[in-house]
């Protein structure tokens, strides 16, 4: 026996998860959070953080950072701008939170990971280089 009325609801739902996932994508160095991003979308914070944990693997806001940190990697590859504008650049404020969310998804603080990072992707094509420095989060976790 079907749940209809559910399983529309959950479809509505997804597509509005997906319009929220969409602007952190797109929008990922403007000044997001939570509250902004449901009421974007009608939801309250706490129903958008779980249903976007369950369909995604991770809060909005982690996802956000996620996005942020893979944008200041390309960022630093480049090796023309400081730590310290590459922070702003991705639309984090704080030098020290960027900082230790670049350290935990990387694994090196930002100022190693622009020092070493144009060696070790040296003759890569930048698709190749990309997927291969992607973040990704809970690397040690079996």
């Amino acid at each position: 026996m079907s749940n209809r009325p559910a399983d529309d609801q959950r479809l509505r739902d997804l597509a509005l998860l997906r319009k929220v996932k969409d602007r952190i994508d797109r929008e990922y160095a403007q000044p997001l959070d939570v509250a902004a991003l449901a009421a974007g979308v009608g939801m309250s914070s706490g129903h958008l953080s779980r249903q976007f944990k369950e369909a995604y693997g991770e809060p909005p806001y982690s996802y956000l950072m996620t996005r942020r940190i893979e944008r200041a990697m390309a960022l630093l590859r480049r090796g023309d701008l400081s730590v310290t504008d590459v922070c702003f650049a991705v639309g984090c404020s704080s030098l020290g939170t960027f900082s230790t969310r670049f350290t935990e998804l990387v694994g090196v603080s930002p100022s190693v990971y622009r020092d070493d990072a144009q060696s070790s992707t040296e003759g890569m094509i930048a698709c190749v280089a990309k997927k291969v420095t992607r973040p990704v989060r809970n690397r040690g976790v079996a």
